[in-house]
């Protein structure tokens, strides 16, 4: 049986079929808080919450923190312990936003969640500082983490002004061609896991760790490289270009859209980014920043194509 020392996810190498999710966690990463984390969307059972913790298991060596639908808002900017204050004791407990320094916070349904308690979450993660004024507290602690939030689109929208402020948006959905590699991936892991132990490591989490471990020394490294990777005017004026046409509220999809191609083009190990760099990055800053509609569709991918095709031949 697993021993303790394993948990139970996926190495991050061996999820299938969420290129798209990859893509913008490794960016989100690398970007830093300045993106403003990643918005995942996408129907239950289709990979969500196991590719962010493989991603988490593999770049903070542990799982996200993760914030429950139900969470006050003491459990999430913290509060004084009750039986503190009775014996006449300010002993301060941390919430889940100090908690979550140098990590992931996880937050599932995020469109579940009160807007109050969303907009004390997105605050913190753009800012990197949690600041408490209640209870008679006032207090400021450092909490910088990579936000991750989910939502099931039959369950209703976060509000457009919510979800701009979320750098980036993966959606995640079924594709026939990718069953029967997550099924057979899924049962060589059960199998795995069962003849693991602290003696012998089993061939799949060990080559699973293996490829993560270099991804990981990957990431950091752009993560440390960003700011020498030249963001040519090309560059960013096609960004200002896709804004425009695809109807993107405000400037911040821009300046998003620029920095994750930067980012993209520092985790391939470029020097300056492409035209095909901001192609790649351009739905994943632009589909949720639109006053009609946020699912990207094929139609979406055409006029893409065209715009970028127009661009080429200038």
């Amino acid at each position: 049986m697993p021993t303790n020392n394993v948990i139970p996810i996926l190495p991050y190498k061996n999820v299938v079929g969420q290129d798209e999710l990859k893509m913008a966690l490794e960016v989100a990463y690398i970007a830093g808080p300045r993106i403003g984390g990643v918005l995942i969307s996408g129907h239950r059972g289709t990979g969500k919450s196991t590719t962010v913790r493989a991603f988490a298991q593999m770049m903070y060596g542990d799982l996200p923190i993760t914030l429950p639908i139900n969470a006050t808002e003491d459990r999430v900017v913290g509060s004084y312990f009750v039986d503190k204050l009775l014996q006449g004791k300010d002993e301060w407990q941390d919430g889940l936003l100090a908690q979550a320094d140098n990590s992931i916070l996880y937050v599932d349904e995020v469109n579940l969640l009160d807007d109050h308690i969303v907009n004390i979450i997105l605050d913190t993660a753009a800012t990197g500082i949690l600041t408490v004024q209640r209870q008679g507290a006032d207090l400021k602690q450092e909490s910088r983490f990579l936000l991750v939030g989910t939502m099931n689109p039959e369950e209703g929208h976060l509000r457009p002004q919510l979800r701009d402020r979320f750098g980036l948006m993966a959606q995640v959905t079924t594709k026939p061609e990718h069953r029967a590699d997550i099924l057979k991936t899924v049962l060589d892991f059960d199998a795995a896991l069962v003849q693991h132990s602290e003696e012998k490591s089993h061939e799949f989490i060990a080559n699973g760790r293996s490829a993560d471990a270099k991804l990981k020394a990957k990431l950091e490294a752009a993560k440390a490289k960003l700011y020498d990777v030249v963001v040519p005017d090309e560059a960013a004026q096609q960004c200002i270009k896709l804004a425009e046409a695809f109807e993107a509220v405000g400037y911040r999809g821009d300046y998003v859209m620029a920095l994750a191609a930067r980012a993209l083009a520092a985790r391939n190990g470029a020097k300056k980014v492409t035209l095909k760099h901001v192609r790649q990055v351009a739905p994943l800053a632009l589909a949720h920043r639109r006053p009609r509609r946020e699912e990207w569709t094929a139609e979406d991918d055409q006029q893409l194509a065209t715009l970028f095709e127009q661009a080429e031949a200038a």
